[in-house]
């Protein structure tokens, strides 16, 4: 059972070991998973914003010292850390939709909201690559490459992904902001095509650029559906986004890249196409459906999900007991699974309920 754990002597924070875990273990578990080899116990992984429960595990509080999330991660058995690096950020115009309190001490606050563009006229007349202009492709690898390497050597016993977050329908939300997008896309679908193209020669030169690193496993963050489904009527995205998610991902996987794609929300009845795209694996939150892709995509596809946050935060022992056990009874038998709380562990969480659902992780995912 996990509980408080001292930092060791020598400041370097606690070990697996002091869990009955092999931090030797842990690369391999994420690596036998993605490449669906079924390892010994269920992969894991987090994402995970609680700073309290870091200091509760390993006695180190991460905002004073970062040594301490690699302690956490060690002692909680995360086998793979979920990074994207979009490399320097664009210089030109974009869209401030402010943020709502979401960290601890309400750190990410923001009440500036603006958007540059006044109408659909100006998105519809805007060019991506001529406002932040293409990188130099080794230039940008260079960037990319030392960025992998520091991460992995920060997490050695962890996979540690490359990744990119504002693909095409992430840099439209960035870009111009929800309203803009939406009402400008359905102006002119085919002007709005000509922006969209504009993004995606900017994702192919980071793709590329990702492409000529010695990263072995990717991340394609896009959110691209509302928690309700698709934004836009799903042959919008089928005619715009998914052949240009092809190319992107055949750049990647051509370099022996695993590539796995993440979005919020309900993709579920984008599974097919996602899939028909080149994605080696899925990332999701609960929201989209964990039956049917393990019964589709179980046997050829990495999974990556889905508790759900809510539960840990709101709900009882037996109520966590049965979501972990849903997803356990749904996944383990696919030999790319790897448990995650699905829509994050952010500060919220009873710290004793994180505890509970660490511990079920690790009992039930044994092989």
């Amino acid at each position: 059972m996990i509980t408080r754990v001292p930092p060791l002597n020598n400041g370097e924070g606690t070990s697996c070991a002091d869990f009955g875990l092999s931090t030797s273990m842990t690369y391999d578990i994420a690596w036998q998973a993605l490449h669906l080899q079924a390892p010994e116990r269920v992969g894991h992984t987090e994402y995970c914003s609680h700073p309290l429960l870091v200091k509760h595990v390993t006695g180190i509080d991460p905002r004073e010292d970062g040594s301490g999330w690699r302690s956490f991660y060690d002692a909680v058995g995360i086998d793979l850390i979920w990074n994207a690096n979009d490399g320097p950020s664009w210089i030109g115009r974009k869209t401030n939709m402010g943020h709502a309190e979401f960290q601890e001490g309400g750190t990410d606050y923001d009440s500036n909201i603006n958007c540059p563009f006044k109408n659909a006229e100006e998105v519809l007349s805007f060019d991506p690559v001529e406002e932040y202009r293409l990188p130099d492709i080794r230039e940008q690898s260079a960037f990319f490459e030392r960025a992998y390497q520091d991460g992995q050597k920060e997490f050695p016993d962890q996979i540690f992904t490359g990744g990119y977050y504002k693909t095409i329908f992430s840099a439209c939300i960035r870009v111009f902001g929800w309203d803009m997008f939406l009402s400008s896309a359905a102006a002119d679908y085919e002007r709005f095509d000509r922006v969209l193209e504009g993004f995606f020669r900017l994702s192919m030169a980071n793709y590329e650029a990702w492409a000529l690193t010695s990263a072995p496993v990717f991340i394609c963050h896009d959110d691209i559906v509302w928690t309700s489904g698709a934004v836009f009527h799903p042959d919008w995205y089928r005619r715009y986004v998914f052949p240009r998610y092809k190319k992107l991902w055949r750049v990647l996987k051509d370099a022996g890249k695993i590539v796995l794609f993440c979005s919020d929300g309900n993709f579920t009845e984008f599974i097919d196409d996602i899939a028909d795209a080149g994605a080696d694996g899925f990332i999701f939150e609960p929201l989209t459906d964990l039956d049917l892709i393990a019964k589709k995509y179980g046997k050829t596809k990495a999974i990556i999900g889905n508790a759900d946050t809510r539960i840990l935060t709101f709900g009882t022992k037996e109520q966590i007991k049965t979501e972990v056990e849903r997803c356990m009874a749904i996944g383990k038998p696919c030999p790319g699974f790897l448990m995650a709380v699905g829509n994050h562990i952010p500060h919220n969480v009873p710290i004793e309920n994180a505890l509970y659902y660490f511990d079920l992780v690790r009992e039930m995912g044994k092989r």
